[in-house]
């Protein structure tokens, strides 16, 4: 397989020091240095050649390697002379970028090299020059240098040679990786029910360079399964590092056992799992800059000795391990594991590692496309999450708040204030609204804003001040950047909420930028336990016809399981009222038919709160636990706590919340769930938006926008009970609905052996 580096790579990596520094940086320049930069090789005129792409075949430790780049422009002078110009755009002062220089001048002076490489009389020196672009003032300035080539050759070679280290150690470990994969076999004597069959599919698919959507009951061994027939793949040259995204941080120390469990069987395998910077910074606050954090201070002078220290002596590498040596070398835990992750094997981390348009690990994606995998869990939760991603608003009372507490009567301040007016008075002169289009007008006004914001923020770097306007201006630049890739996907809203205006840029289908990230990768493993039905996840999830779907049957003896169906209690919105105490009466017949620790879940905070009183007043001998709204780690802990084999409890919940999906209470800790209502989301502007598209897009509006969704839940919900294939226990779905084809098609096969109630008493407790 053919390697291949980038300039870029390079040069950032050997040559980078000094100090994290996030007192502000320099977004704007994403959204607006491209046009920039068209704008500059424009005006160079006929002997500017703009986007050169460069390429190089040569050895560094002895091993073949393609170097890549692409210079912003080649002047190539009638007199003979040879300039390379390297463009940079900044909404700070020219000043502030020019100290910047030594690794723009570095990454030119590889361009200058590589392109020598391709002249037949190469001259003996060659121009290096650096123009800088102010985007507000659209100031210009140029720097030029010269170099002889004998020079470049001397600065290119030991360029590469620093970056040998680093090359020698990856192909070391190579050898002993694939050696070790070779020789592995499955770490268990057998394989579960359905677990062969998942990742016989998941090897094939990778094989294939396609996408899988796979639905894989509880039970199966989803992890190993993807992660087994991967590494596989990896040890014959099929596929780069592999990415496991999670939507939540307890599914990472499932993947992370799986490591382990195949390590213990011989396997020598590098993984890294990330985690939030809030959640691993060593400090009490998080706040990156040298003045204020001493890891951050000279962090770069030190990271690359910490980096090579922790991958030469872990395998697998968890957050305890990369807070260790964050602390023993003095650099910042979140940036030491970002850099480490590029020379491991496997990356545990949030779905927001690939899809999110900020926080994506642009080490990995920005360069060059590689043959990633991504193992995608509980792949049900991705849509949301990444309409969130995608989606942006801004408060009126955000600008009003800092315009009136900013009282500087500098002239810097003075312009901000004069700024935040401009936006508070436009937005106070819009009717609200809902429009397809976006409103180009509200868009250049928070693009003249960020700028202003910039410049302050440069300038009043200690103000009282600086954290809430930096907050203000990520969450401009983050509106901007959806506004720039705002289309036939998303809708526009103005909506007033007291004396408050937001405007939102929402998206109604992330599917095209979850397509967009899986792109990123040669093959994508979708799965989950609830992943039904499989059309509607493949299409809403980025796939197309082209990908893979399979649907196991769950491992599982469905006699374990009791299954009732409640139809005779109508739990919609109008016959809330009236279903308060036969929902009581139900409850009560379930938990006591059986003594043990139950789960009842509501469709909502309200519904839940008047059942429980009512409960609670009719039947005060069962102990009961209610689910608050806001919940602390530790509250939800001590929650959970209650759910001890030795206890008795009946736990009040919410659908679709914390204690509904990601739990894992097996054994006598859970042996039931009540389940009230079908899970639609509550009926809203938003879902009604959602609604619309999908009726237009494919007449399944309704579906994707609250069925589909809802029913998810109640899967997710169902399926806290069993566990293991030595639990046993009940399910009571509480809906009239749940008796119509609509609902009955959307049960998994294993749910086939389901009793219909109409009414009290439900169905004897089946024998063992």
């Amino acid at each position: 397989m053919e390697l291949k580096l980038s300039v870029r790579k390079i040069v950032e990596w050997v040559l980078r020091s000094g100090s994290i520094d996030n007192q502000f940086r320099d977004m704007s320049a994403m959204f607006l240095g491209a046009a920039a930069h068209r704008k500059i090789q424009k005006q160079m005129g006929e002997n500017y050649q703009k986007e050169v792409s460069l390429k190089l075949e040569t050895q560094i430790c002895d091993i073949p390697v393609t170097i890549q780049g692409r210079a912003d422009g080649i002047i190539a002078n009638q007199n003979g002379t040879i300039i390379i110009d390297e463009i940079k755009t900044t909404t700070l002062s020219l000043d502030h970028i020019f100290e910047q220089r030594e690794q723009h001048i570095s990454q030119a002076k590889c361009y200058a090299y590589m392109y020598l490489q391709t002249l037949e009389n190469p001259p003996d020196t060659i121009d290096i020059q650096l123009t800088y672009f102010q985007l507000e003032t659209e100031e210009i300035r140029r720097h030029i240098w010269t170099f002889a080539v004998c020079k470049l050759a001397a600065f290119f070679a030991a360029l590469l040679e620093q970056y040998g280290i680093w090359l020698y150690f990856e192909q070391e470990w190579k050898i002993t990786r694939d050696t070790s994969i070779t020789a592995l076999n499955f770490p268990f004597p057998a394989y579960r029910k359905g677990q062969r069959e998942l990742a016989v599919a998941v090897y094939r698919t990778i094989s294939a360079g396609k996408n899988l959507y796979a639905c894989a009951p509880t039970g199966i061994g989803k992890t190993l399964s993807s992660l087994f027939p991967s590494i596989k793949a990896m040890g014959e040259g099929k596929t780069a590092p592999l990415f496991y995204l999670t939507a939540k941080t307890v599914t990472r120390t499932v993947a992370e056992e799986a490591i382990r469990q195949m390590a213990d069987k011989g396997l020598r395998f590098k993984s890294i799992t990330l985690r939030a910077k809030e959640k691993i910074c060593i400090n009490p606050e998080c706040i990156c800059n040298p003045d204020s954090c001493k890891y951050a201070n000279g962090h770069f002078d030190r990271v690359n000795d910490a980096i090579l220290d922790l991958i030469k002596n872990n395998d697998l590498i968890t957050p305890t391990e990369t807070e260790a040596y964050a602390k023993n070398y003095r650099v910042c835990p979140h940036e030491l594991a970002l850099d480490a992750a590029l020379w491991c094997d496997l990356v545990i981390g949030d779905y927001n590692h690939v899809f999110h348009p900020e926080v994506s690990l642009q080490r990995f994606f920005y360069d060059e496309k590689r043959d990633y995998v991504f193992l995608i869990d509980e792949a049900h939760n991705l849509a949301d999450r990444v309409r969130d991603m995608y989606s942006a608003n801004l408060h009126k009372s955000v600008f009003s708040q800092i315009r009136t507490a900013l009282k500087d009567k500098d002239s810097i301040s003075k312009g901000l204030r004069k700024r935040f007016k401009a936006v508070n008075a436009y937005l106070s002169g819009i009717d609200t609204h809902i429009s397809a289009e976006i409103d180009i007008s509200f868009v250049e006004l928070i693009k003249s804003t960020v700028i202003e914001t910039g410049e302050w923020l440069s300038v009043k770097t200690s103000h009282e001040l600086h954290e809430k306007i930096l907050e203000l201006h990520f969450e401009m630049n983050h509106f901007l950047m959806i506004a720039e890739i705002y289309d036939t996907h998303y809708t526009s809203i103005v909506e007033r909420f007291g004396r408050d205006i937001v405007v939102t840029l929402f998206c109604l289908d992330p599917s095209k930028h979850i397509a967009d990230g899986l792109s990123r990768a040669k093959s994508s493993i979708l799965f989950s336990a609830t992943l039904t039905p499989l059309p509607y996840y493949r299409e809403i999830l980025g796939g197309g016809p082209e990908d893979f779907m399979v649907s196991l049957p769950s491992p599982f003896d469905p006699a374990r399981l009791q299954l009732i169906s409640h139809c005779g209690i109508s739990t919609k919105y109008r016959d809330r009222e009236n279903s308060y105490a036969p929902i009581s009466q139900t409850i009560y017949e379930t938990v006591t038919r059986e003594k043990g620790n139950y789960l009842i879940f509501f469709p909502s905070y309200e519904y839940m709160q008047k059942v429980y009183e009512l409960f609670c007043t009719q039947y005060p001998e069962v102990e009961t636990l209610l689910q608050k709204s806001e919940m602390s780690e530790a509250e939800r802990a001590d929650f959970l706590a209650c759910f001890d084999s030795s206890n008795k409890i009946t736990g009040f919940a919410v659908l679709g919340g914390i204690f509904s999906e990601g739990i894992d209470l097996a054994g006598d800790k859970l042996i039931g769930a009540v389940i009230v209502g079908v899970g639609i989301p509550k009926i809203s502007m938003r879902q009604d938006l959602i609604k619309d598209y999908f009726n237009i897009k494919n007449g399944q509006g309704y579906d994707y926008a609250y069925v589909f969704p809802g029913m998810n839940k109640v899967l997710q919900a169902a399926g806290r009970v069993i566990r293991t294939e030595d639990d046993q226990g009940v399910v009571v779905l509480i809906d009239s609905r749940y008796a119509t084809a609509q609902y009955r098609t959307l049960f998994p096969a294993h749910w086939s052996h389901m009793q219909v109630a109409r009414a009290l008493p439900l169905p004897p407790r089946r024998p063992e």
